[in-house]
């Protein structure tokens, strides 16, 4: 075992070892289930706000809480990346003629780089401590990184239910090692959300049952990444010219005003092709064209059907007569959800003045 002196020490080092990794934020939390934090996910799963994510109620289970997971974990090393923009992710919003795309998924696939350094992070750990057992996780895993990124005190959730920090503002990607050592736990966040309610006014679709609460089903970034089949009418015009995923809650936050400049990780840097793509030229892509432009993007997982019926939902909402040419190929698409997202969309631009 190591006593508490070297794991000071240990502790101490990793901090410094995950800043020189690039991590802007880490902290140190208890293994230990939390009843709370158990208790609010099996409600929020209950209450169906998770829409058709089948994989958040398969496994809840486990995703409960880490030793739920993992027995033998003692400690969570909860460590956040900053993909903080440089522009203001709302421009876009007065161009309806361009799509726009989710400021985390402009680059490359963070999943892989934020996984890539925690690896690197939990061999540097294990050379220090030959005896120990760990495992990294980013997002894909059944882990609840933001509640256990307040418990680290690496920041807190806010009203939007994503983590906030009053260094690096909301955007941080995040990622977690459960170890079998035992590191002191460093203490929860407070709240600093006050009584701001930016981000809860901002939602364009009502997302937001209460504070602190989100209903996946009428949020923008589950229905044009997560959800199947055709965006149900109510929302399609609230959509906008958003075509993967949505920045308003986060853009909104006051806390941004401290967050640095993420371009330090050449990873992150907006890809130019994808900073404010032309609609007209997105709805020709082909299955082919389609994984050639998102190689390496989060972007590609949607696959392009659900892409293009995103672009279409803008198209219509865009007023642009000048897309029903693109529009109009795509009504008899062999798909039918895009094939509907066609009809839509030629219809409302056909009504376009």
């Amino acid at each position: 075992m190591v006593n508490t002196a070297e794991t000071t020490e240990l502790r101490a080092a990793l901090m410094a070892e995950a800043e020189r990794l690039g991590f802007a934020a880490v902290g140190f939390a208890s293994a230990q289930d939390d009843p709370v934090r158990a208790s609010r996910l099996h409600s929020w799963l209950g209450d169906g706000h998770h829409g058709s994510m089948e994989w958040m109620e398969a496994r809840a289970d486990v995703r409960q809480g880490p030793q739920s997971l993992w027995p033998q974990a003692q400690s969570v090393i909860a460590l956040g990346m900053s993909y903080a923009p440089h522009d203001d992710p709302l421009v876009l919003e007065d161009y309806p003629d361009r799509g726009r795309i989710s400021v985390y998924a402009r680059g490359k696939d963070y999943h892989d780089t934020v996984k890539k350094k925690l690896k690197a992070l939990a061999r540097w750990l294990v050379a220090q401590a030959p005896q120990s057992e760990l495992k990294v996780f980013v997002d894909t895993a059944p882990v609840m990184e933001k509640p256990l990124g307040e418990a680290a005190g690496i920041g807190w959730q806010g009203k939007h239910t994503n983590l906030v920090s009053r260094e690096q503002g909301n955007w941080l990607f995040l990622g977690a090692i459960y170890t079998t050592l035992r590191f002191e736990a460093d203490a929860p966040h407070d709240d600093r959300c006050g009584s701001c309610n930016a981000c809860q006014t901002a939602c364009p679709t009502n997302a937001f049952p209460a504070p602190y609460k989100l209903d996946a089903r009428r949020c923008i970034s589950y229905l044009t990444i997560e959800h199947k089949g055709p965006v149900a009418e109510e929302f399609r015009a609230a959509l906008g010219n958003r075509i993967y995923g949505c920045d308003d809650c986060l853009a909104v936050c006051p806390w941004n005003k401290f967050a640095r400049d993420a371009a330090t990780h050449r990873d992150f840097l907006p890809r130019a092709e994808l900073t404010a793509p032309r609609l007209d030229e997105l709805l020709q892509l082909d299955d082919a064209g389609f994984r050639q432009l998102f190689s390496g993007s989060p972007i590609k997982r949607i696959g392009r059907d659900r892409f293009v019926r995103n672009c279409l939902y803008a198209a219509g909402n865009s007023g642009d007569r000048a897309l029903l040419a693109q529009v109009n190929a795509l009504v008899t698409d062999s798909d039918p959800v895009v094939s509907d997202a066609a009809h839509w969309a030629a219809e409302r631009l056909r009504a376009a003045t």
